[in-house]
This record gives structure tokens, sequence and C-alpha cells, in this order.
């Protein structure tokens, strides 16, 4: 006669019924990404060009995509000043551009209701694209000389990184949506 299943086993695969998901972790599950996101610059990686992709901006993007009622538009703020920590740019210019992105993604998602993948993709690129070069501008602003031609590969590596960033958020969004509180 062969042994019984473990009870948590058995449950393994069965509906949940009269189970809600944990609302502390559906609450910060999303903000503590982002600013994970935002540390991956503290990673000992050494290049004579930025080739680094701004992982939490693109996480902040797949967020705002996949739930454009999760962030409120004022997130940018707290979120771009804690990036600006760690970045390395001028002091306030990830909280003036993520601010921005914040209020843009809030107007495509306005705008364009029903996105595809393929929209999704191009307006982060869009978006992408103009955050490296504003955050060039900025840096130069503050007293460097890079020139754009710098931000070649950073910007190719960014754009094609998103949908990587994009399921990252879809996996983290299923984790964080797990019902684990009794109703």
């Amino acid at each position: 006669m062969p042994t019984p299943l473990p009870r948590s086993l058995q449950q393994l695969g069965r509906p949940r019924i009269n189970r809600a998901p944990s609302p502390v972790l559906a609450l910060v599950a999303p903000w503590l990404m982002v600013m994970l996101g935002s540390l991956t610059t503290l990673l000992p990686l050494i290049a004579s060009a930025p080739v680094v992709p701004p992982f939490g901006f693109l996480i902040l993007i797949g967020w705002q995509q996949l739930r454009p009622g999760l962030f409120p538009v004022w997130a940018g703020l707290p979120l771009g000043l804690f990036d600006d920590l760690f970045s390395g740019q001028p002091f306030g210019s990830a909280v003036l551009l993520w601010s921005v992105t914040m209020i843009a993604l809030d107007i495509i998602e306005t705008r364009f209701p029903w996105r595809g993948f393929w929209l999704n993709w191009l307006a982060s690129a869009a978006i992408i694209t103009l955050y490296l070069v504003l955050a060039l501008g900025l840096a130069n602003l503050g007293g460097g000389m890079a020139s754009l031609v710098i931000l070649g590969p950073q910007l190719i590596v960014s754009i094609l990184t998103y949908p990587l960033a994009a399921r990252l958020v879809g996996l983290f969004d299923r984790f964080r949506l797990i019902p684990l509180r009794p109703v």
C-alpha cells in the first residue's frame, strides 16, 4: 500500500476557495521590485561606456503598463529620488524624468486603453530613448562632456531588455497575488 502524500502536497493544484492575496504583499512588492531594480547600479561591472540598462526604470515602465492603476502618478517622485541616490546622475534628474514618465504613461493609458505587446514595446522604446537622451543632457549640464554616440550600446541593450523586464514584472505580479489569507 503506497504511503499517503503530506497534506500540503495534496492541496497543491486545488483551487483555493475563500482566500485572498495578502494586502501588504500586493501593495509593497511592486515598490520593492522597482527599488531593487535601481540597485543594479551597485553591481561590480566595469565598462568604458554605459552598457547596463536602467533596470529600475524598465521595471517601473513594466509595472505601469501591466497594471496602470497600481502606482499613483506621483510615484515617480519617491522612486526617482531613490534611484538618484544610487545611479550617479545629478541629484533630481531621475525625480524629474521618472515623474514625467509616469505622466506620459498615464496619458498613453487613457489614449490607448487596449494595447498589445508591440504597441507597449514601441511606447517603452520611445520613452527609454527619451529618458536616456535627457539623462545624458542633464549629466552634461552638471559637468559631463559625453556625446550622444556613447549612448548607442546602452540604448540598444535597454530596448532589447524591456521584454525581459516586462516578463519579470508579470511573474512578480502573479507572485504578489497568490491567495494566502483566509477571507
